[in-house]
């Protein structure tokens, strides 16, 4: 089975069994992503695609360390503004949601993809009354859809280094959460 794994950033992936595979650094962010995997499955094919990287909790259920599969991945910010309500846009039949089939036995979650990570007490507390999302990634809705469009299967595995809240990185955990986050796409690539 042809693999790519996918992230954002060279330093989510620590280990020599991930780097055995072909690995793709889009860089941070949507348009990063878009512009390297698509320019990468325009040139080779792949049988699944692996998206890993660390994300950010809304729910107390989820700990710094803990490992999910992204179910669900949504476009929050396409949409628009109407006075201090938002929407999204419905009427021009924009897809802004993209769920996957679950490939592992790892507890499922609700992603939302942005563009500014939430750090802001009012717009948290809008994004989980409007959406209810379990965590946030700045890169997981766009491999849903690219993969979509190339009709590649593929899994986005997340681990937890924050809570979503007002910026402190004492609280985060971003070296065990990427500890984790390598043994447990290991362990995935073993069982290919």
């Amino acid at each position: 089975m042809k693999v790519l794994i996918v992230s954002a950033t060279k330093s989510e992936i620590t280990s020599d069994k991930v780097m055995s595979f072909p690995v793709l650094i889009t860089g941070v962010g949507m348009v990063n992503t878009a512009i390297g995997l698509t320019r990468k499955l325009s040139n080779s094919t792949f049988d699944l695609i692996i998206n890993m990287g660390i994300a950010g909790s809304f729910v107390d259920s989820l700990k710094v360390g803990d490992i999910v599969e992204v179910a669900e991945d949504i476009f929050s910010e396409i949409g628009f503004e109407d006075g201090s309500d938002f929407s999204q846009f419905q009427d021009f039949e924009i897809p802004t949601s993209y769920k996957n089939e679950s490939k592992t036995s790892l507890k499922k979650v609700i992603g939302i993809t942005v563009n500014t990570v939430h750090g802001n007490e009012g717009s948290i507390e809008k994004i989980i009354n409007r959406l209810k999302p379990d965590i946030e990634s700045m890169e997981g809705a766009v491999i849903f859809k690219i993969c979509k469009e190339f009709d590649i299967p593929c899994m986005q595995i997340r681990s937890i280094s924050n809570k979503v809240e007002r910026r402190n990185k004492e609280n985060w955990g971003v070296n065990l959460a990427i500890k984790n986050l390598n043994i447990e796409v290991e362990k995935i690539l073993n069982k290919l």
